[in-house]
């Protein structure tokens, strides 16, 4: 077994152990798109562990709408959940299961809320997980917990800081940052996990057929 191989089992298997600890539908795994870092989502979508989701980040991008259909009908085919971020209109567009919000537009989903059958937030602190509880939010994303490659990555709050900000919460909360084969392991008891190169690095470079789940 080579190390991509064993880093897709180790992380799958991450995956079905917090699953199993949410509530139905949540995913176990998120995958992030980003326009520099995830240059083929829809590629990478195909090899996901059945059961993982995705959050189409597009931000403004001008394929944003094939992007979404393609992605779509891949969550479709492959039983994943598809959030939309920041988009309701374009979510409904293409049947997305929901939308993912940046903490700053919590309000704005407020409209949403029946519309779909999940809406998530990002929150950094105990008292933004209290107001996304009170919103109605199914779930929270909390970043940055592990040291990070991204642009926009705060300083790392380590795996005891989050497991206690994902115990006194109200509702189920994702780890991001620096989530990856290796560390998952480690907060997969305590939360859902997230990441963009964490998972792009061990889905992204499959080979057709050579994965199955």
């Amino acid at each position: 077994m080579n190390h991509t191989s064993r880093d897709r089992r180790k992380l799958s298997a991450a995956m079905r152990f917090a699953a199993a600890k949410l509530p139905v539908p949540l995913p176990g795994l998120f995958y992030l798109t980003d326009p520099d870092r995830t240059p083929d989502p829809s590629r990478t979508a195909r090899y996901l562990p059945q059961g993982s989701g995705i959050i189409y980040r597009h931000f403004g991008a001008a394929d944003r709408s094939q992007t979404a259909v393609s992605l779509a009908k891949i969550a479709a085919r492959r039983g994943l959940i598809l959030l939309i971020a920041a988009d309701p209109k374009l979510a409904l567009h293409v049947g997305a299961h929901g939308v993912h919000w940046p903490e700053a537009n919590r309000r704005e989903a407020r409209r949403w809320i029946t519309a779909f059958a999940l809406q998530t937030v990002s929150a950094h602190s105990p008292a933004a997980l209290r107001k996304a509880a009170r919103f109605g939010f199914d779930a929270a994303f909390v970043s940055t917990v592990f040291p990070s490659n991204s642009q926009s990555a705060g300083k790392a709050m380590g795996p005891v800081r989050f497991r206690r900000l994902a115990q006194a919460s109200p509702i189920p909360v994702y780890a991001l940052g620096g989530v990856d084969a290796g560390s998952g392991a480690r907060l997969s008891h305590a939360g859902g996990l997230a990441a963009i190169g964490g998972i792009e690095s061990v889905f992204g470079e499959t080979r057709l057929g050579e994965f199955e789940n």
